[in-house]
Order: C-alpha cells, then structure tokens, then sequence
C-alpha cells in the first residue's frame, strides 16, 4: 500500500497540518496580490509571504517521504535554501527596476519618490523651497 494511507497518523497530521498551513500563506499572499493598489505594494506579497508557504510546503514533503522511505530525505532543504537565497535577491531586482522605469518616465504619482529616496530629474526635493 502507497500514499497517504501507509503513514502514521501522527505524520500524516504533521503533513496535512504544514500543508495547509503553506496553501493557506500562499492564499493570503496572492490575495494581497489583487488587493493592494500599486505595483510597490504588490511586490509584498510575493516577496515576503510566499516564501515562507513554499517553506512550509517543503518541510511537508519532506516529512512525508522521510515517513514514507524509512530513510532521512533532505533533497527539500537544497530547494528552500534556493528559494530564500534567491527570492530576496529577484524581488530587490525587480524594485528597483520599476523604481528607475518611473523616474525615467517622470511618473511622480507611482509611489518611486515616496519617502524622499528617489527623487524625479529637475524637480526640488519636497519640504525644500
């Protein structure tokens, strides 16, 4: 017998358990996706929140083929160590792309120049006069 009948309840419980905890991260992220407004916003949800599903995701199956092999799998622990290594990385990249597309184009209302980081070419710096 294969599958999620031949584990013990107490790993299948853990299982189902990190599972849904994980959909349940990855749901509220995506959901953040749709609601929040701008694009620097958006960039939370991905960023942050569906990493942290994926490392639970992970740490399920590796629970689950460890129960079920009888041995210690560890191939998991290579992906989420990618993943947390590269996610960070790519959604900096990506920022910071928008951020100069936006003052190339001199979009002032995008949300680049909030907090006074950035500012647009030939405009004063606010609370500068």
């Amino acid at each position: 017998m294969n599958g999620i009948a031949a584990l013990p309840a107490w790993a299948a419980l853990i299982v189902a358990t990190l599972l849904f905890l994980g959909a349940s991260i990855i749901l509220i992220g995506a959901l953040g996706l749709l609601r929040l407004r701008t694009f620097y916003q958006r960039m939370h949800g991905p960023a942050i929140i569906v990493t942290v599903g994926a490392g639970c995701i992970l740490l399920a199956s590796m629970v689950y083929f460890t129960v079920a092999q009888s041995r210690l799998v560890v191939h998991e622990v290579i992906i989420a160590a990618f993943i947390l290594m590269s996610a960070p990385v790519v959604s900096m990249l990506i920022m910071r792309a928008a951020v100069y597309r936006d003052l190339r184009a001199k979009k002032a209302d995008s949300g680049a120049t909030a907090g006074g980081v950035y500012q647009i070419a030939g405009e004063e710096a606010p609370g500068k006069e």
